[in-house]
């Protein structure tokens, strides 16, 4: 073959490539953009029915520990863990070696979980019935032990989720958040039409959540077996790769665990200074709603991280995988300086967005009911603290991705750790000056710290990327980002304001579509392709 025609079918295979991943980041990212919808709808109801206070702060932070263990052993840990050896059986000779290592890994899986809800459901049976615990305490452990087993429902549902990913097939595991959502909707409306306690609706309402994970295992399961890897019981030789699946785990989960800490820790400490004696041993008052504020402001930003971060995340993670295990460097550095420079053309302006528009979002979707101005203006500090590090926390999570395509489990391990110290010094140091707002500084500096540090880590196993070129889309997206920060300032300020439901949506509506148009006029003017790729415009010009 000619070399110019082996350049143009590299060159073709090159574009094939990049616009498979953008279709497949788009069924993602919708998927993802409805749950987030139904999301922000969810917790707009559980804010007007229950107010930012003790009940909220206990339900948010009950929910926080069973969505953990699902970020450990299921769509984080057991993913990473999993992901790759599952393709390296897709990639093998043996047709039944990937079938089997799914279903086994699958029931192994469901054992270990199963007996750690029931050791869980037992030690809070036992502090429930024997200590002398405070009405706040007791019903934070109540609601962790109806949400406990939501936690085996989700963390199946993600491996048979990984199996579909690496299978390239993205629309049924998008949808299973969605599913969870509209069942946890249905669930608050029920609970409140019930004539009982706010206590006892809250109940109700973690009851739901419990149906909602059944609801997504049971499609997971229907999903795999049309794909054509139906659960079976003849697991085979398959068991030696869970062992070696779970032996990959360990140091993955200590990653997770500890990255994850700080927001846990966070989310006790504003629950605590604020509704048990702990809040007198410290130096400034942190008030109560503080966790719920917390919480609703790492929900924002968790919107653009799901919509685009995770998205991004889910459909690089089996190509770089696939790369690593076929032995082509150049193209896992290819694909993986891609990402990076999509991480900070989607990263930077919804890092932007988040600050300018904190104010409006949060008295759009949350002031009503018993959340009313006070709540409003804590929660909207947090919304634009959290919101300027959305670039990092998709930073993290694709260069993550990527030491784990590669085999590297302990560095991120490495990493995370010395990221906990540092965020604990900012959070002992912040909340002494400013109070629960110091929380979410800390968070929010420390993530970014942690994204520059993987990143230029992750460059000494992979090899030099192509740093130039990022640096361009870099200069490029903050110029961009800057016109479109003028325009939702320009919008906002020539609004009339208002408190009925029309004002306080133009107040969003109206900004951020200007902004995007800008972002997206400004980034042809200067030459940045990367947003107009994951529109899919870019691609169907060329075509």
């Amino acid at each position: 073959m000619p070399a110019s025609d082996s350049s143009d079918a590299d060159v073709a295979s090159r574009r094939s490539a990049r616009e498979g991943l953008a279709s497949s980041f788009r069924i993602v990212s919708l998927g993802t953009l409805f749950s987030r919808i139904l999301g922000l709808a969810r917790d707009m109801l559980l804010a007007s029915a229950f107010g930012a206070g003790p009940i909220l702060d206990a339900f948010t932070l009950s929910f926080r520990l069973p969505n953990l263990a699902r970020q450990l052993f299921g769509e984080g840990a057991l993913t990473a863990a999993f992901l790759p050896i599952f393709v390296r059986e897709l990639r093998s000779e043996d047709p039944n070696g990937a079938r089997q290592l799914a279903s086994a890994m699958f029931c192994g899986l469901a054992a270990v979980l199963a007996a750690l809800v029931l050791i869980a459901e037992l030690g809070l049976f036992a502090a429930l019935s024997f200590l002398d615990l405070s009405q706040n305490v007791r019903l934070l452990l109540i609601l962790i032990a109806i949400q406990t087993p939501y936690l085996l429902c989700i963390c199946l549902a993600a491996q048979l989720s990984a199996v579909l990913h690496s299978l390239r097939q993205f629309f049924w595991p998008a949808l299973l958040p969605v599913c969870l959502n509209l069942v946890w909707l249905l669930g608050i409306a029920v609970a409140m039409l019930l004539n009982t306690t706010p206590e006892g609706r809250i109940q109700a309402v973690a009851v739901s959540v419990v149906v909602g994970g059944i609801c997504q295992l049971s499609i997971a399961v229907w999903a795999v077996a049309r794909a054509g890897y139906p659960l079976r019981r003849n697991f085979g030789p398959a068991w030696v790769r869970v062992r070696e699946v779970a032996t990959a785990m360990l140091p993955i989960v200590l990653g997770f665990a500890v990255s994850q800490l700080n927001v846990l820790v966070d989310s006790l400490v504003a629950w605590a200074a604020a509704n048990t004696q702990v809040g007198a041993l410290l130096p400034i008052r942190i008030e109560p709603g503080t966790a719920t504020a917390l919480f609703f402001g790492q929900r924002m930003y968790q919107f653009p991280l799901g919509i685009f971060g995770v998205a991004l995340g889910t459909v690089l993670f089996p190509l770089l995988a696939s790369h690593a295990q076929a032995g082509d460097q150049e193209g896992l550095r290819r694909d993986l300086a891609h990402g990076l420079k999509l991480t900070i053309a989607i990263g930077v302006p919804a890092s932007a967005g988040l600050a300018v528009l904190s104010g409006p979002i949060t008295n759009l979707l949350f002031r009503r009911g018993a959340f009313d101005e006070s709540d409003a203006q804590l929660t909207a500090t947090m919304v634009a603290v959290y919101g300027t590090a959305v670039w990092a926390y998709i930073g993290v999570l694709i260069a993550y991705r990527a030491f784990y395509a590669i085999g590297d489990r302990l560095t991120p391990v490495r990493i995370s750790v010395g990221i906990v110290l540092c965020n604990f010094v900012l959070n002992v140091a912040l909340v002494c000056l400013i109070g629960g707002v110091g929380l979410a500084i800390g968070g929010a500096v420390s993530a970014a710290v942690q994204s520059v540090v993987a990143s230029l880590m992750l460059q000494s196993r992979v090899g030099r990327l192509d740093w130039p070129e990022i640096a361009a889309t870099g200069g490029k997206t903050v110029l961009a980002t800057i016109a479109m920060s003028v325009a939702c300032v320009g919008i906002l300020q020539t609004l009339p304001g208002g408190e009925s439901l029309g004002s306080r949506l133009a107040a969003v509506v109206l900004p951020m579509s200007a902004g995007m148009g800008v972002y997206l006029l400004m980034a042809r003017a200067v030459g940045l392709s990367e947003p107009w790729e994951l529109t899919g415009i870019a691609g169907r010009r060329r075509a």
